[in-house]
């Protein structure tokens, strides 16, 4: 277990934070919300250390973050317009859509009844992680039930040695969660309430719908 901090020149921590997430560990990282843990999408023993890790269990699945939205087009079945608009408006940044997963991919990250829940951090370590990394499954950086972490020592205080690399970038930016809409119905869905507006996304989304 290794804290790097990447407050200044961030590329030895990222380094470290690449090769422990393409062996297979798992790294917290800091996101533009709150800090994350981060293990390799394409793993699924990875992604159950993550699981195992927060405490947490396959029926709650584990999000994932791309680098670019781009990616988009090689993870999800099908892409609709609404979608690809909030996708151009809010990326990167505090939103997470949910959309159906291409049933090709070779993952397996809880149980998805065949979905998957995808953002784009707006945090430049993030990215440098994820453009080198290609897509992680990034859970908040806490055990289930505790409040996320919004800095490194949290995360560390959290989840300990579990975690192989911790990459320390200051406070978290906002310690809000990003929103979550689901959008794998013929309305979009607000799961989570968030850094997002709901108000603010009607603008995109006139029919959206809030659960619970």
């Amino acid at each position: 277990m290794t804290t790097y901090d990447v407050t200044g020149e961030p590329a030895e921590g990222v380094e470290a934070a690449v090769h422990a997430l393409q062996a297979g560990d798992l790294a917290v990282i800091p996101t533009d919300t709150v800090y994350g843990i981060a293990a390799d999408a394409f793993s699924p023993p990875a992604v159950a250390r993550l699981l195992a890790a927060k405490g947490r269990g396959r029926d709650l699945p584990v999000p994932v973050l791309v680098g670019s939205w781009r990616t988009l087009d090689g993870l999800v079945d099908e892409l609709g317009p609404l979608a690809r608009t909030l996708v151009e408006v809010y990326w990167p940044g505090p939103l997470t859509i949910v959309v159906r997963a291409a049933p090709s991919l070779a993952w397996d990250l809880g149980e998805t009844r065949g979905t998957v829940a995808v953002r784009m951090p707006l945090q430049p370590v993030a990215l440098e992680v994820l453009t080198r990394t290609g897509p992680l499954a990034v859970s908040s950086a806490n055990r289930s039930g505790f409040p996320p972490a919004v800095d490194a020592a949290e995360a560390e205080r959290q989840l300990g040695d579990s975690v192989s690399v911790y990459l320390d970038g200051g406070p978290a930016g906002d310690p809000v969660p990003s929103t979550i809409l689901d959008l794998t119905g013929d309305h979009a869905r607000v799961l989570r309430e968030g850094a997002l507006p709901t108000d603010e996304l009607r603008a995109h989304a006139p029919d959206l719908e809030v659960v619970g």
